[in-house]
């Protein structure tokens, strides 16, 4: 190689040829190794990373009818390969790193397979296998040859020729010339028996590939390489994932079974394409580009779009009849925000593609190995879906005497998770959907290329609109979404409320049991006349409509007395939870305006009463059961509020959602239908009343004659008594978040036949719905925000060979949609955000008519002025049949236990700590359960203990928004557009966090045993007998692991409420430990150790023994 290459990096552009001509004067055959191109450095590591993968084999096909002259194809193949060296190429590792050596002994030779024995009916069924077996039969780069040509014998004058070669040594404008010299050659060699020379017939190749390898290498550096890379990083800065939705979850590992789809144009629209593409000064490339990335933004709701597509990249003559691997990857970004018009996106993807053509000498390689982007074994990194319209050589050959037909072959493969191929032939555009098939099913790809074709109609005929407008969706597509599966809404009927219908069956069965607590109970007849007596009183403390009152109980008779009682009197309650803090309770009291709170005597002294009249009805019980009542009639209207439930606040204060007694008597009659309620069951009562579903457990079995079955608090929070009362009281239905099956299922409760099993609050997990199938009786997944009042959605859960657990479709006099960003509804398989209208939607937000107006959107589809939606926020898609599959969250709202959680209202709290500058809350996946954490930045002065903050956080917020783990960080990570990159923050390690107390080790058995049952269940390294197990980052559901390893270790029972009593593990020892300091479970204990003592002084006198025998 000259010396004068070393100041290449200096030469102009237009130096170019003048170095390359001067680099043609070296004599290939003067050098046998050669370093790869940065292409084939690539698909060298690819193949080291999978051997045997046949990904990149590249197959093509020809059905050759009339007299072949098998001797004279031969030839012609061989010579291509004397011709082009790539053909004689292997590729190994020298020092570790790769070269390819030219190796002119290998040649590959074309095999042939008879076939014209078989009877004529057989001979194309059996070719296609035997196809099939050659293009996906693995290549060995290190040995060669990596070409395999097989020409199968159909008959004496029916041949089919296939060609495959390995990508690394070719691309498919190589396939197109292969074919064209082995034409030219085949006619030499035809007549030319006498082998006589062929020089001169094709022209000479001034450069073999090996050559362009070194000349890549030695041109693209300094100046040239700074300027083309510098393009590239600012124009991929921060690109991110395309997230297209899939039939399949994501391999953790890339998979390569590919499947294809045809896709046709009709002459007329492909006329109106390339009339569009000449009147907005583009090319059809660009018109087509461009149009596939409004479909990919239509399907990902995605904003930011990158799309590859390769690049010939053979812009010198000298290279350009020359076989090797010279494609480039380009990759063309979008940006779609701003609602922009289809004219207005082509102008700037047609302005990205030009600039793209001027920076293509940057091969993709590098570009990746430069930005460093974030790798994934199961995606290609920048990019995940590739855009081609193919204009290489054409492969339609003419040969003497007979007849060839391309034949369509595919390897079976796909590189990517979509590419889309397009070509024209007789004035149509046409082309394939090739797709993975891990992630797709080929009715989702069938009606993607639908859509494609409905956006390229809608875009010819209307440049001019916006892309979210144009048409995706057919119109009996969107008649189907919008109609067919939205469940339909009736008008409104003749309204009765839920306390008038209780009093009927009150009234019909008096002596019938309604409620019971503890032993204690109720009969409709004394339920109902204790409640008109509290509403009488309250109606004489001037509560009547829209009047709303708190209450501010446990679980207990009297509850539903004030419940009811309320409702009768026309108000509407708001539930103050006794477990709440002071300061949420007060703030709750002051945002609702309560003048009046109904509590229990027991209770009276915690209320925070400033300005409020506290009444205890059991306290004030002879006064109140002296109130006279004039009756329901006339006190409740449909569209007075029922009731009030506060709901987390992104502000960091919770706000209050107004439900009315319509929405109310529309929800509990839909549950009456399905899953179905009657008057033998009996509900478990087992959530707290200031979670909205707590109107099923209470109201629902009172409106049928059923029975409620109300359980305590400790008992709801203990899966053994939970599982005891379920079967002592012959329980028919009960209602649980996952968090509570989880519960009541980690106890070792065997399930009950007889028992209907509602289950939400957050996602049926598939695993949870499989084990409680496994347990007999009916599952229903119920879905619902409070805004939409209690389930709008039940689902009964049956077969699950889908592998989803859907939440089904909407209850009575309710409709969803399933919208994108723009309000236009999506199709069936993608993911939107759901919108719910109808009669069950709650009046809004309680004094929060901004956020009321942004929540609750007019309907555009209902077709009924004033009509409402609302927004849930939630992400779904449709699944066949018109179910709904849930997906998560679109904001940072998320649901933990069941409770409905804005990570900003604790955030905000946590920031509020003088020792916190800032804060950052996630839900993680620890030890397998889904837990709050919070990510704290610490000010300049001390630094605030997992104690203080739990403790300071628990003077504000509920103990379920409280993080059960913190980590403490310098800075939060930020990403390149300085937003908090959440991806990036780690998760809770095992070390022990920073406590107020300093760490002290067990000092006995009982203290080391509950120390170390604490460090598995919470994966923490180190406990100390002061630690707090909630500081710990332990929470319910945890002590639930540590109440059956202490059961199991300690054999007797201890109660749940027990743990909770004792949260150290030195309170927790002291209390197995009796008063004389030799309990029971301590002598067990060192019985146990001094047995395990003895064992072991006796196996190593055995070894002893063995040693000395020997």
């Amino acid at each position: 190689m000259s010396n004068n290459f070393k100041d290449i990096s200096k030469l102009t552009p237009e130096e170019k040829r003048a170095r390359l001509a001067e680099l043609l004067k070296e004599k290939a055959n003067k050098r046998l190794v050669y370093p790869l191109s940065f292409a084939q450095q690539r698909l060298w590591f690819l193949d080291q990373l999978e051997p045997g993968n046949s990904a990149y084999n590249i197959p093509a096909a020809f059905r050759l009818k009339g007299k072949l002259n098998i001797q004279a194809l031969e030839k012609s193949i061989i010579e291509i390969q004397r011709r082009h060296k790539v053909f004689q190429t292997q590729f190994i590792a020298e020092n570790g790193k790769p070269v390819q050596v030219i190796n002119p002994e290998i040649f590959a030779k074309p095999s042939i397979i008879e076939l014209q024995n078989l009877p004529e009916s057989r001979r194309m069924n059996e070719l296609q296998p035997l196809m099939q077996e050659q293009i996906q039969q693995p290549f060995d780069l290190s040995k060669g040859p990596l070409l395999r040509i097989t020409l199968f014998h159909l008959d004496k004058e029916d041949h089919v020729l296939l060609l495959v070669m390995h990508h690394i040594i070719a691309d498919g404008w190589s396939v197109g010339i292969f074919i064209q010299e082995m034409a030219t050659l085949y006619q030499i060699f035809l007549d030319n028996s006498n082998d006589l020379p062929v020089e001169g017939v094709l022209p000479e190749l001034k450069l073999q590939y090996g050559e362009f390898a070194v000349w890549q290498r030695e041109w693209l550096q300094g100046e040239r390489l700074t300027k083309q890379m510098n393009y590239w990083k600012q124009q991929l800065a921060d690109v991110p994932v395309l997230e297209l939705p899939t039939d399949y979850p994501r391999p953790v590992l890339q998979t390569y079974r590919g499947r294809r789809e045809r896709i046709e144009l009709s002459p007329e629209l492909t006329a109106s394409i390339k009339k569009l593409s000449l009147a907005e000064g583009a090319t059809v490339y660009m018109t087509l580009l461009t149009t596939f990335m409004c479909l990919l933004y239509r399907y990902s709701g995605q904003e930011d779009i990158s799309v590859g597509t390769p690049i010939a990249n053979r812009h010198y003559e000298n290279i350009e009849n020359l076989i090797g691997f010279f494609v480039n990857t380009l990759v063309l970004r979008a940006h779609l925000k701003g609602n922009l018009t289809f004219q207005q996106l082509l102008s700037r993807v047609r302005q990205t593609t030009l600039a793209a053509y001027d920076h293509q000498d940057l091969p993709f390689e590098m570009l990746v190995d430069t930005l460093h982007p974030k790798r994934s074994l199961n995606r290609t990194p920048l990019f995940q879906v590739m855009f081609s319209l193919q204009n290489t050589p054409s492969q339609s050959i003419s040969l003497p005497e007979l007849e060839l037909e391309n034949i369509d072959v595919y390897n079976g493969k796909a590189k990517f998770d979509l590419t889309v191929y397009m070509w024209e032939e007789a004035n149509k555009l046409c082309g394939v959907f090739e797709y993975n098939a891990d992630l797709f099913k080929a009715s989702s790809i069938k009606r993607m290329i639908q859509h494609f074709k409905n956006l390229l109609g809608g875009v010819v005929s209307q440049p001019n609109q916006k892309i979210s407008a144009q048409p995706l969706l057919s119109s009996n597509e969107r008649s189907q979404l919008l109609s067919e599966w939205d469940g339909g809404v009736a008008r409104e009927e003749e309204f009765r409320s839920f306390p008038e219908v209780f009093e009927e069956v009150a009234l019909r069965e008096p002596d019938r049991v309604a409620v019971e607590v503890d032993g204690e109970r109720l009969s409709y007849g004394e339920l109902n006349a204790r409640s008109n007596c509290l509403a009488g009183y309250l109606r004489g403390l001037g509560v009547g409509p829209e009047v709303l009152v708190g209450v501010y109980m446990e679980r207990s008779l009297e509850l539903l007395v004030a419940l009811l009682g309320v409702l009768k009197s026309g108000g509407a309650y708001v539930p103050l939870d006794p477990s709440y803090p002071r300061e949420r309770l007060s703030y709750m009291i002051e945002d609702s305006g309560l003048g009046v709170i109904l509590t229990q005597e027991s209770l009276v002294g915690e209320v925070p009463s400033e300005g409020v009249l506290v009444v205890s009805v059991d306290g004030r019980w002879a006064e109140i059961s002296k109130a006279g009542f004039g009756g329901i009639e006339g006190g409740v209207d449909g569209r007075n509020l029922a009731y009030v439930i506060y709901t987390s606040g992104s502000t960091g204060r919770p706000k209050g959602v107004g439900v009315e007694h319509r929405s109310l008597m529309n929800f509990l009659e839909a549950m009456r239908e399905e899953p179905g309620l009657g008057r033998e069951d009996r509900v478990l009562a087992v959530t707290t009343l200031s979670f909205d579903i707590s109107a099923l457990e209470l109201y629902l079995p009172l409106l049928v004659g059923g029975r409620v079955v109300l359980a305590g608090r400790e008992v709801a929070r203990d899966g053994r008594r939970l599982g005891e009362l379920i079967s002592r009281r012959g329980v028919t239905v009960m209602q649980g978040t996952p968090a509570t099956w989880r519960l009541l299922l980690g106890s070792g409760w065997l399930g009950d036949g007889r028992l209907k099993m509602l289950c939400g609050g957050e996602a049926l997990s598939r695993d949870l719905a499989v084990q409680l199938l496994g347990l007999g009786g009916e599952l229903w997944n119920m879905y619902g925000p409070t805004e939409a009042t209690v389930w709008c959605m039940v689902c009964r859960v049956e077969g699950l060979d889908e592998g989803e657990v859907y939440i089904g479709g909407p209850v009575r006099n309710l409709r969803y949609y399933v919208l994108d960003g723009n309000l236009e509804p999506v199709p069936v398989g993608v993911c939107g955000e759901l919108y719910i209208g109808g009669l069950g939607l709650a009046r809004g937000y309680l004094g929060r008519g901004d956020l009321t107006a942004e929540r609750f959107l007019p309907d555009p589809f209902s077709g009924e002025a004033g009509d409402r939606m609302y927004r849930t926020g939630d992400l779904v898609r449709y699944c066949g049949g018109g179910r709904l599959e849930y997906l998560g969250r679109l904001d940072h709202q998320v649901k933990v236990r069941g409770f409905r959680i804005e990570l900003g209202e604790i955030e905000a709290c946590l920031r509020g700590h003088r020792g916190v500058r800032d804060a950052v809350v996630l839900v993680q996946e620890v030890g397998g359960e889904r837990q709050l954490v919070g990510y704290v930045v610490c000010g300049g002065g001390a630094v605030p203990s997992v104690s203080e903050l739990r403790s300071y956080l628990g003077g504000y917020l509920p103990e379920y928004m409280v993080p059960n783990s913190y980590v403490y960080l310098d800075a939060l990570p930020l990403t390149p557009n300085g937003k908090v990159d959440r991806g990036s923050l780690p998760l809770p390690g095992g070390a022990r966090p920073e406590l107020s107390t300093s760490y002290v080790a067990p000092q006995n058995e009982v203290e080391r045993v509950i120390a170390e049952i604490w460090q598995g269940v919470l994966g923490v390294e180190e406990v100390g007998i002061e630690d707090n197990f909630f500081d710990l980052g332990g929470h319910s559901l945890l002590l639930v692991q540590v109440q059956n390893k202490l059961q199991e270790h300690f054999k007797r029972d201890i109660p749940i409420i027990d743990l909770f009593k004792y949260p150290t593990v030195h309170a927790l020892a002291k209390y197995f430990i009796d008063e004389d300091g030799e309990s029971v479970t301590y002598q067990k204990i060192r019985e146990q150790a001094q047995r395990q003592k003895q064992a072991l002084a006796q196996h190593k006198k055995l070894k002893e023994v063995l040693k000395n025998d020997r």
